[in-house]
């Protein structure tokens, strides 16, 4: 089994760029059920992609593909003529909340939010948005989610992931790609990856993840990836204390950020002596997280924590 996105879901990109189309590419490469783009002044037309699969030479699968994606003009229109139930954005920051809202309005399941930079007050007003209505947004400023051999959404590299019994939630993409991999490496593989993204205002949270980890058969533990900023990690740590059935194992990047530095993500910022390294450790400490000195241990101390 897996959490939020399987082999059936039905991808429509928001944004085809030179990004979106990149990605796009990727995507449907893996295997990815894309089946449609939105971009106004491409509308009515189609985008055509061919190429080599990530599954050349697997027996069953096939060594090539192509795809000929179908433009539209809105979501609402791709919604209705494809029967889409999830999106990924790839337009500019300007607009990005924007199409986010629309996302939302069209009535997806899910908005995958790539774009990194979009101002902060946009995000407040596309959230307020999104509280009325049953989308679930994961980001901005995140790498997606992925099901491995099922669905990619984003900009994640597939190859490295593998079918297997561990969920992985992170702000930090690139710390997700080594968790993946670490996990894959030891045999483990991964369930669902979900890179939740590093900025102040986002949509779906540690907490929200952890419960569909929580509740999903298939997944037999938990990765954990935090960072410096706000308290989304203590908040998770009182969580896994209540309510956690599943072992956890974690990190959290930054111990060495000095205070009122920003470091990589927007939200990343130690300030008022809230958002420490320090506190978030000992928080998910207390719950009973077995947590990695450095990010070169998470599949050990995932190994560590199913042990125990």
């Amino acid at each position: 089994m897996s959490v939020l996105v399987n082999k059936d879901t039905k991808v429509i990109v928001q944004g085809m760029g030179r990004t979106g189309r990149f990605h796009t590419d990727k995507a449907i490469a893996y295997g990815t059920n894309m089946v449609g783009a939105v971009h106004p002044s491409k509308a009515n037309t189609v985008e055509r992609f061919e190429g080599e699969t990530d599954h050349s030479g697997v027996p069953g699968r096939e060594d090539r593909y192509q795809a000929d994606l179908p433009i539209f003009a809105s979501v609402a229109e791709a919604v209705a003529e494809t029967g889409a139930t999830a999106s990924v954005v790839y337009v500019p920051p300007p607009f990005a909340a924007d199409a986010i809202m629309e996302g939302v309005d069209a009535g997806l399941d899910l908005v995958v939010a790539i774009t990194e930079g979009i101002p902060v007050s946009d995000m407040i007003h596309a959230k307020r948005f999104i509280s009325d209505h049953s989308t679930r947004l994961v980001g901005p400023n995140c790498p997606g989610v992925i099901t491995p051999g099922e669905c990619k959404i984003g900009i994640m590299p597939g190859y490295i992931h593998q079918p297997g019994k561990v969920g992985v939630v992170s702000r930090s993409g690139t710390l997700t790609y080594e968790a993946v991999y670490q996990l894959t490496q030891l045999g483990l593989g991964q369930t669902t990856a979900i890179g939740i993204g590093g900025d102040p205002v986002n949509g779906t949270n540690f907490i929200d993840c952890l419960s569909l980890f929580n509740d999903d058969p298939a997944t037999e533990g938990v990765i954990m990836i935090g960072e410096i900023g706000g308290t989304a990690e203590e908040e998770a740590a009182d969580w896994i204390k209540e309510h956690m059935t599943k072992p956890v194992a974690g990190f959290i990047a930054g111990t060495t950020a000095p205070p009122g530095k920003r470091m990589g993500h927007a939200g990343a910022i130690i300030s008022g002596g809230m958002g420490t390294a320090a506190a978030k450790i000992d928080a998910l400490s207390a719950a009973g997280v077995v947590i990695a000195p450095t990010p070169t241990d998470l599949g050990s101390a995932m190994v560590e924590a199913l042990d125990s």
